[in-house]
């Protein structure tokens, strides 16, 4: 039996427990979701649609308060970016019922030969899995919900097991703003009942945000039932800087990028690869400016950063650090953890060639490293399993363009951090996963591309 418990990782309280749904209700739920997709999926229009989901994101915006809360006391989320999740949340619903229309619209074929015409019609797929993680519960259902209802397709979506009242927020939004019973449906399952759901010829996609383990499961069941999988899995971003006029703001943009979410985004710069001639100053400066922020509770005013998620996420963080020193990395600041909130850390120069330099580090942890030159900066970037997002500075266009062309990853932000975008296709290669979500790219990742051709 998997438990769905509220746990504040700030004081360790068990705020609220919710019960795992049955399997009969299970079952209920995906004949729900099969039916309005067949009928209101199919028989609704595309603007209609829209307008479902621009009143969600509309009703974010109105509950902010209560879903920023709630934010706060599942995961340990500053405030201040609680806020920011609700409110970029709603932009992207609202993005996608705007560009909804034009994006499912017929795309006319020019024939070669014969007469008549031929278009290809972005039709629903059917029933849609969701699994989402903890870090971003609004969000992450946003980018994967919000498309997929303009699309027509129904949604079963599983939130992590520490984030139900929020899942049942999203749940109550959806109602309120018109979408059909049926069209949105929060289950609280377990793993074995997400196998059932994976296997139930009615489900025709899944989409999955979260580990490396989960994403791999979940892909080989999908392909044992041969079913469309979209995975956005760990990353372990770079952020090279090769060249710049101004150390202090890049520095400062490292701070904001690996303390955003209390270190815990996947596509957060996580690995800074820095040229020798700025390598010492940025250090320092790097050193100097995570060592003034301090882990406090995440309700009160300015606070920069909370706990991570929960004491074994702590717990988990602590030891990779010591692996991290004993395998040869220099600790120059932190290190420590009271319960659950973890200090700002940064460890220089981990050996390429230990177990620990191929791994994720999710929390508070700013890892540096020395780069001859422009090769060794993008061979050090480049020896990861990972390839989600990455990070480049530098003052050169040219270097620019090569550089990028060079990285892999998903994502490259150059000179910035931070600046995701509802319209900005998100997702990655290698081992943090495949298909895109938000986007022009993320608003067919999950539709029938049928062709009509008509004499």
């Amino acid at each position: 039996m998997s438990t769905y418990a509220v746990t504040n990782p700030a004081t360790g309280e068990v705020v609220d427990t919710y019960p795992q749904i049955t399997d009969a209700e299970l079952a209920d739920a995906i004949a729900r979701a099969n039916s309005v997709t067949r009928g209101w999926g199919r028989t609704s229009s595309v603007e209609e649609r829209a307008a479902i989901v621009s009143r969600i994101g509309d009703l974010h915006e109105e509950r902010r308060d209560e879903l920023a809360h709630a934010l706060v006391e599942e995961m340990g989320k500053p405030l201040a970016q609680a806020y920011g999740e609700v409110d970029f949340a709603a932009d992207i619903y609202r993005y996608h019922a705007e560009i909804a229309p034009a994006e499912l619209a017929d795309t006319p074929i020019e024939l070669r030969a014969g007469t008549g015409s031929a278009v290809i019609r972005n039709a629903p797929l059917g029933v849609i899995l969701g699994v989402m993680p903890w870090n971003f519960p609004f969000y992450q259902v946003a980018r994967f919900a919000g498309p997929n209802l303009a699309i027509g397709n129904s949604v079963l979506l599983k939130p992590a097991s520490q984030c139900p009242h929020t899942g049942r927020l999203i749940q109550q939004i959806y109602t309120d703003a018109g979408a059909p019973e049926g069209a949105f449906e929060m289950i609280f399952a377990d793993s074995a009942q997400i196998a059932t759901v994976i296997a139930d010829p009615r489900v025709q996609g899944v989409s999955l945000t979260g580990s490396e383990r989960a994403g791999i499961a979940v892909a080989e069941q999908a392909a044992r039932h041969l079913k469309k999988v979209v995975l956005e899995l760990g990353g372990a971003d770079p952020f090279i800087v090769l060249s710049t006029d101004d150390l202090a703001a890049v520095v400062t943009d490292l701070v904001n990028g690996r303390l955003d979410n209390n270190g815990q985004s996947c596509n957060a710069p996580k690995r800074a690869i820095v040229a020798s001639g700025l390598y010492q100053e940025f250090t320092e400066k790097l050193v100097a400016a995570l060592g003034v922020v301090q882990a406090t509770d995440p309700l009160s005013d300015g606070a920069e950063l909370g706990p991570v998620s929960s004491l074994a996420a702590a717990e988990n963080l602590e030891a990779q650090v010591k692996r991290a020193v004993a395998a040869g990395g220099q600790l120059l600041l932190g290190g420590t953890r009271e319960g659950a909130f973890f200090a700002p850390t940064v460890i220089a120069g981990i050996p390429r060639d230990s177990d620990v330099f191929q791994e994720e580090m999710f929390g508070p942890v700013a890892l540096v490293y020395e780069a001859a030159d422009e090769d060794e900066a993008v061979a050090i970037a480049n020896d990861t399993p990972f390839g989600l997002g990455s990070y480049l500075y530098s003052t050169d266009p040219e270097q620019i363009q090569r550089v990028a062309n060079q990285i892999d990853a998903g994502m490259v932000f150059v000179n910035c951090v931070l600046a995701d975008g509802a319209e900005l296709p998100f997702g990655g290669v290698k081992r943090s996963g495949f298909g895109r979500e938000m986007g022009t790219l993320g608003a067919t990742e999950f539709v029938n591309k049928k062709l009509i051709r008509i004499v």
